[in-house]
């Protein structure tokens, strides 16, 4: 895996490179889908306290709607980092740059598969993927 252009926007991945990095997206996302459950949990108690920061009223999960948006941030980051575009947090949908017949397309991997088998064209999504045993 080339290193020097990992951050360049025109990043395209080979097959073998995009499986390669599927432990560590699958890390990276479940941190943040965790994160985002905790932000979801304690957001109410965090506005809460925010309007009564006026009258000196804190919060103690303050610490953890902080650290888990920090989390996330770097979770995210770092994805970006390895050139991998994600799609949906949600679902766990990330796309990888790849040539195919000559062409740019996307290969379309969602957290719990095990290995990318799909692909689609970089104007469609995810509704529009197609096995990449088929021809282009």
């Amino acid at each position: 895996m080339a290193h020097d252009d990992e951050s360049s926007p025109g990043r395209v991945f080979s097959l073998f490179e995009a499986n390669q990095l599927i432990p560590q997206l699958q890390s990276h996302l479940t941190t943040v889908q965790q994160r985002k459950t905790t932000l979801l949990r304690t957001r109410e108690e965090v506005q809460k306290a925010s309007a009564n920061a006026l009258l000196g009223g804190g919060t103690a999960v303050g610490k953890h709607y902080v650290m888990s948006l920090q989390d996330i941030n770097s979770s995210l980051h770092a994805i970006h980092e390895l050139g991998v575009v994600v799609k949906d947090v949600d679902l766990g949908l990330c796309d990888f740059p790849h040539v195919r017949d000559g062409r740019v397309v996307y290969l379309c991997w969602r957290l719990g598969e095990k290995e990318i088998r799909w692909w689609h064209e970089v104007t469609t999504g995810y509704k529009d993927r197609c096995p990449l045993e088929d021809p282009a």
